[in-house]
């Protein structure tokens, strides 16, 4: 049993792993919960369909963990190595996207100029905005990435990533205002 995994940094953990695969259980047991969160909020799949997306994401990361450059944070590696394997498993279907209150009312709050929320309108609007918009608002908003750390997984220079990020919280609104109405 891999002992002492929490006062390792991700680079250590990963060079441990290359030498002794005991120790790549420290890395899935750290991102485990974040990366199936993540699946289920730009897929809007079931918990189970998401742990089958993440033992795909798990045998990736390690058949190339050799080739993970030092020189990024390890955690934007692992989101662009999650967030290509799910859009790549569910591409023939369009996200229904299904979040926890909480996730709402954060998201929400970030993109709409008078923030009154009700849960059952939130995910509707995400359901109609177009794909790299959603994609980019959850990874902002609710798994709370840097843009340096969303340029890396999404591979986008950061002002692209600024630039989306304005676009999709305009998105957002306009969805909103279009879907419930909006009140002058």
């Amino acid at each position: 049993m891999v002992r002492n995994c929490e006062k390792k940094t991700d680079a250590e953990l990963v060079a441990l792993s290359l030498e002794d695969q005991e120790y790549f259980l420290c890395i899935i047991r750290k991102y485990q919960q974040p990366l199936l969160r993540y699946i289920r909020r730009i897929s809007g799949v079931p918990y189970e369909d998401a742990e089958d997306v993440f033992q795909e994401v798990c045998i990736k990361v390690y058949t190339h963990l050799h080739n993970y450059n030092e020189t990024l944070p390890f955690s934007s590696w692992i989101y662009r190595i999650t967030r290509n394997t799910t859009i790549s498993h569910f591409r023939k279907r369009k996200p229904v996207i299904s979040l926890e209150s909480m996730d709402l009312e954060r998201l929400a709050s970030h993109c709409m100029k008078e923030f009154v929320i009700k849960n059952d309108i939130i995910a509707p609007v995400l359901n109609k905005m177009d794909e790299k918009y959603r994609d980019i608002l959850i990874l902002k908003f609710l798994e709370e990435k840097s843009y340096e750390e969303i340029s890396d997984i999404i591979k986008k220079p950061m002002g692209t990533v600024a630039t989306w990020i304005n676009r999709a919280k305009k998105q957002f609104q306009k969805y909103y205002d279009i879907l419930y109405g909006k009140e002058e």
